[in-house]
């Protein structure tokens, strides 16, 4: 097996977790796209034997969530995990449809975002969540993220919750655009619920939960993508028999076509992925 499955993980499993259970499985190397919050929900990419070689393709891509965004209060961690540390008014007033209309778009663009210190960022070679756990003081410096759109979706003053989608760059951290959001609304908050809707082309409805995977293996077969599924928007190399072996031990071969990704084949067989880089093709992923 070579490609990608679809996850749906549940609340409260790790994305190890997901890669474990489904190596188990099929008996295969597995490996993921970036990992989704034990507490998150939603999308999460699998991939599977030499699928693993399509991380480099895949860690970057765009993503959109389903946040529950809880005000009034703060916890250590920033999300439901946590404990509560702090509690502020939350005036009535904010509540107000249009004024948290404005405030969830006045965040859509290019901007700095100071990542949460419950995260796996490593300052002096050693992640955050390592310097938090002993509580230890570290100067967390802001990375560069991009938040496409942002979309409210419900607001409930009983509760004090406000529901919104995101669609974001790499590198956003949900649990610190939620705080953010708090405290230009003037109270505070924490992320109570996140779905993760989407991940690049991969979506929440072709998706599958791994309890799904496990009663019916075979119906793997019907959610897998081939790494030749993965890349069918990229354009066509024939390779004759002459030239194969070449390629396939890692020889360049000339050719008069763009800088770009390449599906590659030979007598009608798909072998596996080339890149082209000075009118030269180069194997990468050979199936």
């Amino acid at each position: 097996m070579n490609g990608i499955i679809v996850v749906n993980k549940v609340k409260g499993c790790t994305s190890h977790d997901i890669v474990y259970k489904i190596k188990k499985m099929f008996n295969e190397k597995v490996g993921h796209t970036g990992t989704l919050d034990p507490m998150a929900e939603g999308v999460l990419p699998i991939l599977i034997g030499k699928g693993t070689l399509c991380s480099k393709y895949l860690i970057n891509h765009d993503k959109n969530y389903k946040v529950t965004l809880q005000l009034g209060e703060k916890t250590d961690t920033g999300d439901s995990e946590g404990k509560v540390v702090e509690k502020k008014e939350v005036n009535k007033e904010i509540f107000k449809k249009e004024n948290i209309e404005i405030v969830l778009k006045s965040f859509i663009g290019k901007q700095e975002q100071v990542p949460p210190i419950y995260s796996a960022i490593k300052v002096n070679g050693k992640k955050l969540y390592e310097y938090a756990r002993i509580g230890q003081a570290v100067n967390i410096q802001p990375r560069k993220i991009e938040i496409y759109d942002i979309k409210l979706l419900k607001v409930d003053k009983d509760s004090k919750q406000v529901n919104f989608e995101v669609f974001c760059g790499k590198g956003t951290y949900i649990r610190s655009l939620c705080e953010d959001i708090a405290t230009k609304l003037n109270t505070l908050g924490y992320m109570k619920s996140l779905l993760r809707t989407k991940v690049g082309d991969f979506k929440l409805e072709d998706s599958i939960k791994i309890e799904e995977l496990q009663e019916n293996p075979e119906i793997v077969k019907s959610k897998f993508l081939t790494i030749e599924n993965l890349f069918m928007n990229k354009d066509i190399i024939v390779i004759d028999e002459k030239n194969l072996s070449l390629f396939l031990n890692g020889v360049k071969l000339s050719q008069n076509r763009q800088d770009d990704i390449y599906r590659v084949y030979s007598n009608n067989v798909f072998i596996g992925i080339g890149i082209i880089e000075n009118k030269l093709l180069k194997r990468d992923i050979i199936i």
